[in-house]
């Protein structure tokens, strides 16, 4: 473990440089631009509610909630 003494408010300045970097990642995995009228996987139309609330919208919001299930059991597999 490194012990030396760092100026006043570098820790903090890390942790906010850190959380930073992570709303940057978060934000630029969102979808963005023109949304689809209709869900890339199964065709049906999306709601104009839903395009507006989420700009860049690609599925439905079944499809959007499989695919989220899939990715997720896909993070967390248990190791062999």
């Amino acid at each position: 473990m490194a012990v030396g003494r760092s100026r006043d408010g570098a820790v903090q300045e890390q942790i906010d440089a850190t959380v930073e970097s992570a709303i940057q990642l978060a934000r630029s995995r969102l979808p963005d631009g023109e949304s689809s009228t209709h869900c890339e996987e199964c065709g049906e139309a999306i709601p104009e509610a839903r395009r507006k609330a989420m700009p860049g919208v690609r599925y439905c919001v079944r499809c959007q909630s499989e695919l989220e299930k899939t990715k997720k059991n896909h993070l967390i597999q248990p190791k062999r």
